[in-house]
């Protein structure tokens, strides 16, 4: 990949509508990281996105059950065929959560998938609401009683899990499990809900910090900001990923150069 990449602030109130065909995106809860009081204490909360299919509506109250037999990759395409949930927030997020998914008239029995981007508590922490559906936390997936299917999920390999709509491992924040979900076919075009890969619009210089493995992170965003369109960060509001001709900011590199610039604006929302 070759270019400059800028970023910017999306902006829009919560909850943030991306319409798409076949899929919408919807920011319901915005994350936030905010230093509190003294020895390095931080106030955080994970940001809770809902992926739904076009061909859901609040009508369809009722819906079968997974299925017990098939393989994983028809269990996928069955749990994705109502809402997703990309991570829940923390306990404390319970009936904020509750209140976001009624807001689009969705009750937590009709919620088919909940992807948890990683193990930590600020993203996981209302798992227990969903019993009946299927879920994906890092790389470990499985159906409603605990039925664990293997995948293969790996940086070469994404999961599919309909049209223009795949799990993508990106290891880095918390290990080598990590994941991202990939929405593409929005009106904004390709809208990455990347977990910690990115905290937040204009991390460039703290994202370090909090890694496990920044190799594999740098890797990780590196990825994303080639493909995506619009990135929702774990910590802070959704951002436009902008690609410009590198030839206006450096003069030119010599064939061949793999070079990626990220020139962020922090801006506020």
């Amino acid at each position: 990949m070759s270019g400059v990449v800028r970023t910017e602030p999306l902006r829009g109130e919560l909850p943030l509508l991306v319409c798409g065909d076949p899929y919408s995106v919807v920011v319901l809860l915005q994350g936030y990281a905010e230093p509190e009081g003294v020895d390095d204490a931080v106030r955080a909360d994970g940001s809770v996105t809902l992926v739904l299919p076009r061909t859901w509506g609040s009508a369809s109250s009722h819906r079968e059950s997974l299925p017990e037999g098939g393989g994983v990759k028809t269990a996928l395409e069955e749990a994705a065929r109502g809402p997703i949930l990309v991570d829940t927030g923390g306990p404390w997020a319970r009936e904020a959560l509750l209140g976001a998914l009624a807001g689009q008239g969705v009750a937590p029995g009709d919620v088919t998938l909940v992807v948890g981007t990683h193990g930590h508590s600020d993203h996981i922490g209302n798992l227990g609401l969903f019993p009946g559906a299927a879920l994906l936390v890092s790389h470990d997936f499985c159906l409603p009683g605990g039925r664990y299917l293997p995948h293969g999920l790996g940086e070469e390999r994404p999961l599919q899990l309909g049209p223009g709509l795949e799990v993508w491992a990106t290891p880095g924040h918390g290990g080598q499990r990590d994941v991202s979900v990939v929405v593409a076919g929005t009106v904004l075009g390709t809208v990455v809900v990347a977990g910690d890969v990115f905290e937040r619009n204009g991390d460039e210089d703290s994202w370090q910090a909090l890694s496990e493995d920044p190799v594999a992170q740098e890797r990780s965003r590196k990825r994303i900001l080639g493909t995506a369109d619009v990135v929702v960060p774990g910590h802070g509001a959704a951002f436009r990923v902008v690609r410009e001709d590198p030839q206006k900011h450096s003069g030119g590199a010599d064939e061949g150069e793999e070079q990626v610039h990220l020139v962020a604006n922090d801006e506020p929302s």
